[in-house]
């Protein structure tokens, strides 16, 4: 466990700063041992689906240790520092864990796109923060997608990481990151993926199964008194597991029920069409001021899980 005050300097460097340019980012290094190993394993198995499959796993042993070991030797190397050196490093590298920034950042410069650069612009700044295809995106597609990808990302790249820094120190937040970067590039359900990401996929819904939910119960309690709760409560119960992910439509469905609009349905990614059900009844149409609001309903999410998790590590304490 690291101390709460490390934990909450890392938050507000986030915050404030988000990234710093001068320091390389961890998803970057992770990312790149990823596409290593698998264009190492495309090559061992001579694109033999059963033997990528079983590759899949070697890669995420692999990923898991390397991200274990270094980690774990930087982490305790930070402790034969003077304390004040080591709890300032140390919540630094911490804050990188967390997209609090960033993705109020990103998602806030569609928006400004939309308001200044017209569809183009709009499309090529969603294309930053979303997997799917955008040049076709329509007005009400590009909103539509960054309330989703705010929402989704609050649990994914905000309160899980948190979570598991608290109960686990930042060795297990590391790994979670891993774990959520090797999902995020190979865990496709495609005929290019399906095979070497289906260890991936499998071992990011298993972490994010419990963080998901709290985090939608956050979303829906974020919702009072500014929007309904009612609605919130209701499409969640209703909506959470409208998605082909287990955990993604957690807070999809609590931010459309708050906001009173309809997301998701088919999209096209790679270049193909994937059908997907709808999330939340559409009660009004999408507007610009949607993606404004997604990103105050997650900083308030975002508020109260520090708030729980700070009782969490409490209880922790206590008990060990």
């Amino acid at each position: 466990m690291i101390g709460i005050r490390v934990f909450l300097f890392a938050i507000l460097i986030d915050l404030l700063i988000g990234d710093p340019v001068w320091l390389p980012h961890p998803v970057v290094l992770m990312g790149k041992g990823i596409q290593r190993l698998e264009k190492k394993y495309r090559k061992l198995s001579g694109e033999d689906e059963k033997k990528l499959k079983i590759y899949g796993f070697v890669l995420v042993f692999w990923m898991l240790t390397a991200t274990i070991a270094l980690s774990g030797i930087v982490f305790f190397a930070l402790q034969l520092l003077p304390r004040k050196v080591n709890r300032i490093c140390s919540a630094l590298l911490i804050s990188q864990l967390f997209a609090w920034h960033g993705l109020v950042r990103e998602s806030m410069r569609v928006f400004y796109a939309l308001k200044n650069e017209g569809l183009e612009g709009a499309r090529k700044a969603v294309g930053r923060i979303v997997g799917r295809d955008t040049m076709e995106l329509s007005k009400e597609g590009i909103i539509k997608a960054t309330v989703e990808t705010v929402a989704e990302n609050f649990s994914d790249g905000i309160f899980a990481p948190m979570f598991y820094v608290i109960i686990g120190g930042p060795v297990l937040g590391y790994v979670y990151k891993v774990i959520n970067t090797m999902d995020s590039m190979i865990g496709y359900k495609d005929k290019k993926y399906s095979s070497i990401g289906y260890a991936a996929a499998k071992l990011d819904d298993l972490a994010n199964f419990i963080p998901s939910r709290i985090a939608g119960l956050l979303m829906v309690l974020a919702s009072f008194p500014s929007y309904s709760i009612k609605d919130a409560w209701k499409i969640f119960q209703r909506d959470r597991f409208c998605h082909a992910s287990p955990n993604s439509a957690q807070t999809e469905s609590a931010v459309a029920g708050a906001l009173g609009i309809q997301l998701a349905g088919d999209a096209y990614y790679f270049g193909k069409r994937y059908e997907k059900p709808y999330i939340g009844d559409a009660m009004r149409e999408v507007e610009e001021r949607d993606i404004q609001r997604v990103n105050v309903l997650i900083s308030k999410s975002t508020l109260y899980g520090i708030v729980f998790l700070c009782g969490i590590y409490g209880i922790l304490w206590y008990i060990f």
